[in-house]
């Protein structure tokens, strides 16, 4: 459009589009909307120089060309007023309804707001989509619409914005189109997107298409004439037979994935057979086959096994004329009609109708994408999830009883047990693939059959964030470890303030009602606003106890009050961490008190004996170190907690791991000789690593149990006698 001012004829096009569809669409709805925006954006002009009413119908065209009901193309034309004039959503709601005014709000409010960076503002943005998607699916599609107007008038801004703008339709919204099943809108925004995103590799990539096009032409039409034929022979009905070049951005792609240059990439032709019944997919397929020689691997089905999206076609690749790979994609017009149209294509024309709340319940990771976006905390990580979901590669898998699971290219049975459900993947501990026993973390293929195998004792680990790919599970996991962790620190915090507390004469549950940490303008300055909050607070370190005690003021007398009830997180705790608290009771004393959590750091492995130091650690309790250990010197001081081993001897069943290095020649039966020395003084090997050196030394390292350096010293001591051994040594890493 070049007119400097709109011509009623846009709009007079706009209605006989929507009559060709829906032909008892209320059209003047239509043009009383047409003329509400133009008055409310008069006097506004893009960039282009054109008056900013030709955007809003833009918009609403490509809208119609999906198809979509009234209160989407009137929303199309309205989109911008709120946001951009002075038209309140309540003149949107008075005049045209409160359908209208409820998607007018929602396209709003998606890109309202401003964040403090780039990809928090994204990852906010996209969870407003797809929190807007789960109230009403056609406010994406609007959003979507209006994207992929701006996309068609991006050479009129300036470069560093075209690149931004590019990157970001590349990165969220023409794969977002893809998820929903918008393929016209996907394609379209691909390219455009690759136009001002890569312009170099964009203008070389057409120059050299462009190069080939007579070439290419020929070769499609010769392909078209030949599969028309011979299907003329063996169908009974209608059918229709289309061919193209893939577009750029998808080439592009192929060049990418491959790593060959555009001269090397084969499979660049497209072909589809359009026919009106399913069953005549499958003849066409042999047809097809029998004409020309399918390339192994290549065929996928997507009519026995739909996408998410309700994408449905026969997929194959062939050998063509000439040596040529082509592909050839076979469906029914019902099927080309979502294919095209995705989502848009299941509307159902009603009058103030919401057909998306059936279209939501029907697709069902678009409800996992809305319930993971409530749950969602963090916006960068809630980004990342939603992309890994929305735009990787999928999989089909199948439960033992024949259901089918999409899932995204690189899950895992992990993955897969949170697809069937929240408990089963918490609590999953094994599984079977095809049959056969498996690690949680092998990678799935399609067509895999997995058989879960869960326990009622079973809860997640950590460990399986590092091979779980699905947003889903994450988010399942991250959620149980953080209450996990907030459990064990609230328990910490009680503790540490229970000490700090009798230290100065004082009983904890007797003295610090709720009431004083709320009346207390310090501790509401930390953002402690409870008993449960104080308490999680110290336990992560944020707080220390003496700074908790000092800011209460406390007086004698209010150590006689009574105790405040017990707290949500005393009464998880008791059961969650009651074995854990056994062992370090038994081998750590905090100041005094036997009964706190600890652990030991990995990179010291203190043993009882050991001089240690204790650090508060984040949700993970005391931190126990050697006092050599290089870690200590970096750690906070105000987080240094008195710590020591317990007087009395260690009992039975808490040994602690210790890992002896021993260098020897290479003799027979030394080894057994080693083993000896260990047994008789009731040590056991839990795991033992040999191996020869090239001058025929042996190195070997032993993973035993020990009570103590007492025990240690003397195990080193006999060892150290034994005939053919050159030195032994204590590894603080095991």
């Amino acid at each position: 459009m070049q007119n400097n001012q709109p011509d009623h004829s846009e709009i007079e096009n706009l209605c006989n589009k929507i009559k060709s569809y829906d032909p008892t669409a209320d059209i003047e709805f239509v043009r009383k909307a047409y003329l509400f925006s133009k008055n409310a954006h008069e006097g506004q002009f893009r960039r282009s120089g054109e008056p900013y009413i030709f955007h809003p119908i833009g918009v609403a065209e490509i809208l119609s060309d999906l198809r979509l009901d009234l209160p989407s193309i009137v929303t199309g034309l309205l989109h911008d007023t709120v946001e951009d004039t002075g038209v309140t959503l309540e003149q949107i709601e008075e005049e045209f309804g409160s359908v209208v005014r409820h998607l007018v709000d929602g396209v709003t409010k998606i890109s309202q707001m401003s964040f403090k960076n780039t990809h928090e503002k994204q990852g906010e943005n996209v969870r407003k989509m797809i929190v807007a998607m789960g109230k009403d699916v056609r406010v994406i599609l609007v959003k979507l619409a209006d994207r992929l107007h701006n996309m068609r008038t991006l050479n009129h801004m300036p470069p560093e914005k075209q690149l931004r703008i590019g990157l970001e339709t590349l990165d969220i919204y023409a794969p977002l189109a893809s998820r929903l099943g918008i393929n016209s809108v996907k394609v379209e925004l691909e390219d455009l997107a690759f136009r001002y995103s890569n312009p170099e590799m964009y203008y070389s990539l057409a120059q050299k298409v462009t190069k080939k096009k007579k070439e290419r032409e020929k070769y499609i039409e010769d392909v078209k004439n030949s599969l028309t034929d011979e299907l003329a022979k063996n169908l009974k009905t209608k059918f229709r037979v289309q061919g193209r070049p893939k577009h750029l951005y998808s080439i592009f792609k192929k060049m990418e994935m491959t790593g060959v240059e555009y001269e090397h990439i084969y499979d660049v032709l497209a072909f589809r057979v359009l026919v009106e019944a399913l069953p005549q997919c499958y003849e066409v397929l042999g047809t097809v086959h029998s004409m020309w020689r399918p390339i192994p691997g290549r065929f996928k089905d997507y009519i026995a096994m739909p996408k998410a999206n309700k994408y449905q076609s026969l997929h194959t690749s062939v050998v063509g004329p000439g040596g040529e790979r082509i592909e050839i994609q076979i469906r029914t017009e019902e099927m080309h009609l979502v294919a095209e149209r995705g989502i848009a294509a299941h509307w159902q024309y009603k009058e103030g109708g919401t057909a998306s709340g059936n279209m939501i319940q029907q697709m069902s990771w678009l409800q996992d994408l809305v319930n993971q976006t409530q749950k969602a905390s963090d916006s960068g990580e809630f980004l990342e999830n939603i992309k890994t979901e929305l735009f990787e590669a999928q999989i089909y898998v199948f439960t033992p009883k024949g259901d089918v699971r999409e899932l995204t290219e690189g899950a895992t049975p992990v993955d897969f047990a949170y697809a069937i459900h929240t408990d089963v993947g918490s609590h999953c501990v094994a599984a079977r693939l095809n049959g056969k026993m498996v690690p949680l973390r092998t990678p799935l293929k399609n067509g895999d059959t997995v058989e879960i195998i869960t326990s009622k004792t079973k809860t997640p680990s950590k460990d399986w964030l590092k091979f779980c790919v699905t947003s889903k599970a994450k988010s399942r996991i991250r959620a149980y470890i953080q209450n996990e962790e907030k459990i064990k620190s609230q328990q910490l915090g009680q503790e540490l303030l229970e000490k700090e507390f009798r230290k100065h004469g004082y009983n904890l549950l007797k003295t610090l009602k709720p009431e004083l940490i709320q009346n207390n303008e310090e501790l509401k300055k930390t953002g402690a606003n409870d008993l449960d909050d104080l308490f999680v607070r110290v336990g992560y370190g944020k707080l220390l106890p003496k700074q908790v005690f000092d800011a209460l003021k406390l007086s004698k007398e209010q150590s006689t009050e009574d105790a405040p009830k017990e707290g949500f997180f005393q009464k998880i705790y008791k059961s969650a961490v009651q074995k854990e608290k056994k062992k370090a009771r038994s081998l750590i004393s905090v100041d005094g008190m036997d009964d706190i959590l600890v652990r030991f750091g990995k990179c010291c492995n203190p043993i009882p004996g050991d001089p240690i130091r204790g650090f508060i650690s984040r949700g993970r309790g005391i931190i126990i170190h050697k006092s050599d250990c290089q870690k200590v010197f970096s750690f906070d001081t105000n987080r240094e907690i008195d710590v020591g081993w317990t007087v009395n001897s260690v009992p039975d069943g808490v040994d602690r791991i210790v890992r002896i290095r021993i260098i020897s020649h290479d003799t027979p039966g030394l080894l057994k000789s080693m083993s000896e020395a260990f047994s008789s003084l009731g040590m056991n090997i839990h795991n033992a690593q040999v191996r020869v050196t090239k001058d025929s030394k042996a190195v070997c390292l032993f993973d035993v149990s020990c009570k103590d350096t007492q025990q240690l010293n003397v195990a080193i001591a006999n060892l150290q006698k034994i005939k053919g051994i050159m030195g032994v040594s204590r590894v603080t890493q095991v």
